[in-house]
């Protein structure tokens, strides 16, 4: 068990991780980049412990993806038994149980009460992909209409329908045709006001999907629910659930992408809920297996069952181990109650963050949900990026301790995403070091 304490024994990064980092750099295509380049012999609870022996507060939790914890000690048992059985058989040659019992649980955790079916791939990327297949191949249908800001992944046809260039497009193309796209609710960056954001982003999207593609051609329509890496946008209240109810009222699939959202982060089990909004189509990833890869596209049986058999798969989809460790992470969300603890850490860090808003006019606004909470900076008094601060800030946090992310199509944006077994003491310390941070440099 980690001492979930903080503890800094050398400069961050320190002279083992240096070394570390001068042979990725000679092994390793300069492509993949690294936020923080600490390397990493140990983690659980809310502590990374770095091989200089550094214990780190994770305010990042992987990119949403260790949401039970770096060592959940049911995932551990699990995935220690599994892989004494067997690590691999390939789900399409000899199928297993783990991967029924998954589909099982998807199926009866997403939204509705409608009948439902699963498939299992290997990364959001690839479910984002499955899921258009799906769609285009139930409704006869190719068009697919994405938002503003999105991140849906970095495969051909996710990059398509991903907004954001730098470093996820730029010189990568061409793209997969037919993908349009539309304005997101942004409240904070709405030009009339978040007052007004619901009815008119609605507006805007019926009028340019009307004219632009024909709801006659469009067989999608996906969203995340709460926007990732474009920088924590909560959409205007309202508008998830009519963009949802026109779906329905014109026959095009409706796709929610919870990939960063799912499995407790915001509270709920899956952000969409938060207003009642069922999706036909609902693609996971991050949170689903306590680390190990594993996705899955979950939705109403006589859209899933509507592609031919071989359709669907992959070598690795639903890997035995993969499967074991998402079985063991679910009933570690259940049994101890992880939406709730997404809940309160919203109600430790959301007054903290509104403080700083109050105190410094480079943020201009705090948002998310549960444990998916953002500071968007900007230039004092206005609403210019400001990403070079956004930078600073972090980079300050680095030094101390903290792993902090940033996001945003503009680089402006501080997300957190702690791990839900996270301690309140460190929620409190990380916190205190974000504000130190900002004394500093704001």
């Amino acid at each position: 068990m980690i001492d979930q304490r903080r503890i800094l024994t050398t400069d961050i990064p320190g002279p083992r991780s240096a070394e570390l980092h001068a042979r990725k750099t000679a092994a390793v295509a300069s492509g993949v980049g690294t936020t923080l380049p600490v390397y990493v012999e140990r983690a659980g609870g809310g502590i990374v412990v770095d091989v200089d022996g550094n214990q780190l507060i994770d305010f990042g939790s992987g990119i949403a993806v260790t949401t039970v914890g770096n060592a959940a000690p049911r995932v551990i048992e699990a995935v220690q038994r599994q892989v004494a059985e067997f690590t691999h058989t390939c789900f399409m040659v000899t199928p297993y149980e783990g991967y029924v019992a998954v589909a099982e649980k998807l199926n009866e955790l997403t939204p509705g009460d409608h009948d439902k079916r699963s498939a299992l791939f290997n990364s959001g990327a690839e479910a984002v992909e499955n899921a258009i297949k799906i769609a285009r191949h139930h409704t006869g249908r190719q068009a697919v209409v994405a938002f503003d800001h999105a991140y849906h992944g970095r495969t051909n046809l996710t990059m398509a329908l991903t907004a954001k260039s730098m470093p996820y497009k730029s010189g990568f193309g061409p793209f997969a045709g037919e993908i349009y796209r539309v304005p997101m609710a942004y409240p904070y960056r709405w030009p009339t006001g978040p007052e007004n954001c619901a009815d008119e982003a609605f507006a805007t999207f019926v009028q340019l999907v009307h004219a632009q593609v024909g709801e006659q051609n469009t067989a999608a329509v996906i969203i995340e629910p709460v926007q990732g890496e474009g920088g924590f946008i909560v959409p205007a209240p309202g508008f998830l659930a009519r963009v949802a109810e026109w779906c329905t009222e014109h026959g095009i699939v409706f796709i929610a992408d919870e990939i960063q959202s799912g499995f407790c982060r915001t509270g709920d089990w899956f952000a969409c809920e938060f207003e009642g909004v069922v999706p036909d189509l609902i693609t996971t990833a991050k949170g689903i297996a306590g680390g190990l890869p594993l996705a899955a596209v979950t939705g109403r049986a006589e859209m899933m069952d509507a592609v031919h058999g071989g359709g669907l798969g992959g070598t690795y989809g639903g890997n035995p181990v993969a499967c074991a460790a998402a079985l063991a992470a679910i009933e570690t969300m259940q049994a101890d109650d992880l939406c709730g603890a997404a809940t309160r850490i919203e109600s430790v860090m959301r007054p903290r963050l509104q403080a700083l808003a109050e105190k410094y006019e480079a943020v201009g606004d705090v948002r998310g949900r549960g444990a998916m909470l953002a500071l968007e900076l900007v230039e004092p008094g206005g609403t210019t990026p400001n990403p070079t601060l956004t930078a600073a800030i972090a980079s300050a946090c680095h030094q101390q301790g903290l792993i902090t992310l940033t996001a945003g199509t503009f680089g402006n944006v501080l997300r957190f995403l702690p791990p839900l077994v996270i301690g309140e003491d460190l929620l409190h310390e990380g916190l205190d070091i974000l504000e130190a941070a900002f004394a500093a440099h704001a």
